[in-house]
């Protein structure tokens, strides 16, 4: 995945998803090698709850992939690894993305919205 590959929205997705400190620590151990949750938690030191959290996150954002196998004594586990990215963020990147924003609707209480002053 590239910049160029993403929407707007998408980028805004990407970018908000990769601005939790949990997250950045994730992709980093996973960029290392691919690895089950037991062992994510283990390396990271959190819960496992708390890192099942944050790849759902991550994958659904396409930032990482998931993968169940079996072990050898047939117990299924997930693992996870790094899906190829580079996101070369640059003002004209920026201006192209916001090209292909939706649009927003300031009756349907959009996120994006900007205070009112008043």
């Amino acid at each position: 995945m590239g910049i160029g590959d993403l929407t707007g929205d998408d980028l805004v997705k990407v970018l908000a998803t990769l601005a939790n400190p949990h997250r950045i620590r994730v992709i980093a151990v996973l960029s290392k090698q691919r690895n089950y949750v037991s062992q994510l938690a283990r390396d990271l030191g959190i819960s496992r709850a708390l890192l099942q959290v944050h790849l759902r996150k991550l994958e659904a954002v396409g930032l990482v992939t998931a993968t169940l196998e079996l072990s050898e004594d047939g117990k299924a586990m997930k693992y996870y690894e790094v899906a190829p990215f580079a996101l070369n963020l640059t003002p004209a990147a920026c201006a192209a993305a916001a090209e292909t924003l939706a649009p927003r609707d300031a009756d349907a209480g959009d996120a994006r919205k900007e205070p009112r002053d008043g």
